[in-house]
């Protein structure tokens, strides 16, 4: 008998999950003899869902929200081995972890992936004892997202963000960091990193663009000065994926990753706000099976 259960969040969308879960089921029904329907009402209720979809051994997961409610099901899922196949239909803002794999935006299209039934192995970064998809990033300008309003979400989309960080500039002043990472060290001053696991960051997709959704590594960025005018040149080197070779950027690779600084810092975790340094972070390599486009 072939399982699978459907994790929704009624709020994603702009309060439109719901209105697709009869097409949803529909679908995971032609290949399901039972399709489960779970309703999240708070946070943590899909990692609690996705546990119990692990633990009774369905066949297929598939979760309907934001990034807020993917990464939440990831927690769910990760490290425990023999996990169901994962599919997810992005109802966020951004939806990163959706335009790295390529899944549609339109509800519609997106729902069409499953029917495929086609999927590719992803990794996953592990932080301490949590699990993220797409991007770690640390400093006042990380922190800066935490201030975009669910209003200024729904009107600017992807560009909240990049308006926002914009503001951070203004006062943004250096913090000391030390890196280990694979055996080597860095050590300096910056102004931000970030560490991205797939080539979309904040809706830029060329933000990391050698960045693949399986290929067992962190890139990491840090921005190193802030100086005028060479900061205007980031911009066009961020949007045209040059963003590795800017003069003001480090760029690193890796696969384990240690972060300390003696300021008092928050790492933003998949655009929430997360833990306090000092961290560790890992690849956890091919760990999950998504359900993507089969083109």
């Amino acid at each position: 008998m072939k399982r699978a259960m459907l994790i929704i969040n009624p709020s994603s969308g702009k309060e439109k999950a719901l209105d697709y879960e009869e097409d949803a089921v529909g679908i995971l029904g032609k290949d399901h003899d039972l399709v489960m329907v779970k309703y999240t009402e708070k946070q943590g209720d899909a990692i609690r869902f996705a546990a119990e979809a692990w633990e009774s051994r369905v066949d297929t997961l598939v979760s309907m929200g934001g990034d807020g409610t993917i990464n939440e099901s990831i927690n769910g899922l990760a490290e425990k081995g023999n996990t169901p196949n994962f599919g997810f239909i992005p109802l966020g803002t951004v939806n990163d972890f959706a335009r790295a794999l390529h899944i549609p935006k339109r509800t519609p299209d997106a729902l069409k992936v499953l029917s495929e039934q086609h999927t590719v192995p992803v990794d996953i970064g592990k932080i301490n004892d949590q699990y993220f998809m797409n991007v770690l990033a640390v400093g006042a300008i990380a922190e800066a997202v935490y201030e975009v309003s669910p209003k200024e979400k729904s009107k600017f989309g992807p560009m909240a963000y990049l308006i926002e960080g914009a503001k951070a500039f203004k006062e943004e002043t250096p913090f000391d960091l030390h890196l280990e990472y694979d055996g080597k060290d860095w050590e300096g001053e910056a102004y931000l990193m970030l560490v991205a696991m797939t080539n979309s960051v904040g809706g830029i997709e060329s933000f990391a663009e050698e960045a693949e959704v399986n290929d067992g590594v962190f890139h990491i960025f840090i921005l190193k000065e802030l100086a005028l005018p060479k900061v205007f040149k980031i911009i066009p080197d961020l949007f045209q994926g040059k963003l590795q070779s800017n003069e003001q950027i480090e760029y690193l690779q890796a696969s384990h990753l240690k972060v300390e600084s003696n300021m008092d810092l928050v790492v933003n975790i998949d655009g929430d706000e997360g833990i306090k340094l000092p961290f560790e972070a890992q690849v956890l390599h091919n760990e999950l099976n998504v359900f993507v486009p089969e083109e």
